[in-house]
């Protein structure tokens, strides 16, 4: 059984969720033909990206609002490498959160559909001068309320 990144939040909806294929490239490899361990954020950026784009709300939505969300946190577990070739899956998952945060979690699965690796982002959101938000923006609270209302 996975570990469980975030908690259940009573009465929130389900995490938002969206998978990308690839195919591991040969620069993405060492010298020993699997993925270097450096490779699997710019994977978890692959989901990410991906799935706040087809709610609207990617990082350039962000910044037209005035509102930047660096990552603050990142945990990635390796349970299974990945080789030259290769073709996987990432599935992004975004976690219910009503605070100033995004909560994202990732699974990487080979072709035989295992589970190669798994782990987390959260990033925090900050207005144009640095400062950390406490309460999300207006933008992100009404997305919050329709993700709530069923209507994403």
């Amino acid at each position: 059984m996975r570990k469980r990144w975030f908690p259940k939040v009573d009465n929130a909806p389900e995490p938002l969720s969206f998978t990308v294929e690839r195919q591991v490239r040969f620069e993405e490899v060492d010298a020993i033909g699997i993925v270097w361990h450096g490779r699997y954020p710019s994977y978890f950026e692959d989901a990410r990206t991906a799935l706040s784009a087809k709610y609207g709300l990617g990082y350039m939505d962000f910044h037209a609002k005035g509102v930047i969300a660096p990552i603050k946190q990142m945990h990635v577990d390796y349970h299974m490498p990945l080789r030259f070739e290769e073709t996987f899956t990432i599935e992004g998952r975004w976690h219910w959160s009503e605070a100033a945060r995004l909560n994202f979690e990732f699974i990487l699965r080979n072709q035989q559909q295992q589970i190669v690796t798994t782990g987390y982002t959260v990033q925090m959101m900050l207005d144009h001068d640095s400062n950390i938000m406490v309460v999300p923006p207006t933008f992100y609270q009404q997305f919050l309320q329709r993700w709530k209302d069923g209507e994403l």
